[in-house]
């Protein structure tokens, strides 16, 4: 018997358009809404009111031929050389806000000590792949040098993706390897880590037909929007990476009902047998962006609490009793 969401996700994520016939303006349109309920009220009591022990600031980076908003948080009090946290929002390279990720964020903030960062990366259609990647490592290069004096310790990066957002931060871990800055950790939430034309043929996504969040045809969608014609997936796709070895730890988290649980498993499995730090864990009764949604979702604050326990580990910063 196929297991049902929760009755919340039933209601919130019940999957609506018909994406196959979605339009790239359309596409925009949509984005444009879906940031505007991000940011309200109602939406704020959905998707989980920011800790108070953290302020919330939005900042301009400066880059070559743009300018990128970062959503930042960090925590209140005084705190020396904090370590920092590189976030990245889902929503398949042409939709998603750093905003949607406000509780996780300023609650890593607060609790481990740590200086946040959420990412406006470029989205398509009117900037395809590789622009979220130039975004991700451009920034990357550039916090590391603490630009904004937020008494960042340059030995102390972690970072964090969720969806399409999880294959941003797994790609800043293959190339740290090879440029720097070094990393840390890295923590992958329910993410698509493969965008070839593979996408969707794991198990997980023929187990999940029908669960709210994301569906198959909406994966479809990112990849006909996001991926230019002539550009090759595999360069966005961490799970086809032919080596794997010498990367800083890493911690995924998906639900079960979620159709991109096995590009997390698999993932894993490749990392630990390359022998790397890294493990899988699995949330029963939990979708696709289910710790966007804490209120509709129970497995959202365990997940929380697991993802806040690997970092402290891993970025051995002094931190208050939850």
């Amino acid at each position: 018997m196929t297991t049902k969401a929760p009755l919340g996700a039933r209601l919130l994520l019940k999957d609506r358009p018909d994406w196959d016939a979605l339009t790239e303006d359309q596409v925009i349109v949509g984005r444009a809404k879906l940031v505007r309920l991000v940011r309200s009220p109602v939406m704020r009591l959905i998707a989980g009111l920011p800790d108070r022990r953290a302020g919330i600031e939005e900042h301009t980076l400066d880059l070559p031929g743009r300018d990128l908003t970062l959503r930042v948080h960090r925590p209140k009090g005084r705190h020396d050389r904090l370590p920092l946290v590189l976030s990245f929002h889902g929503g398949g390279f042409i939709t998603g806000t750093a905003a949607q990720n406000d509780w996780l964020n300023s609650r890593l903030a607060a609790r481990l000590p740590a200086v946040v960062v959420a990412v406006e990366y470029r989205l398509a259609p009117e900037h395809p792949l590789p622009a979220p990647v130039e975004d991700a490592c451009e920034t990357l290069d550039r916090l590391a040098d603490d630009p904004f004096d937020w008494g960042l310790d340059p030995h102390r990066i972690a970072v964090l993706g969720e969806s399409a957002g999880g294959a941003l931060a797994a790609l800043l871990a293959l190339r740290s390897r090879e440029t720097g800055p070094a990393i840390s950790a890295q923590v992958l939430v329910y993410p698509a880590l493969d965008w070839t034309a593979t996408m969707t043929d794991h198990p997980s996504v023929a187990r999940n037909i029908g669960q709210p969040g994301l569906s198959a045809a909406e994966l479809g969608l990112a990849r006909r929007i996001a991926l230019p014609p002539d550009f090759d997936p595999d360069l966005v796709s961490p799970l086809k990476s032919a080596d794997l070895t010498g990367l800083p730890p890493a911690l995924a988290v998906a639900g079960e009902l979620d159709p991109v649980y096995d590009h997390g498993r698999a993932y894993v499995e490749r990392l630990r047998a390359a022998g790397n730090d890294a493990r899988f864990t699995g949330y029963p009764n939990a979708v696709h962006k289910f710790i966007s949604i804490p209120s509709a979702v129970p497995a959202a604050r365990p997940a929380r609490r697991e993802i806040l326990d690997f970092l402290r580990a891993r970025l051995r910063a002094t931190a208050p009793a939850r």
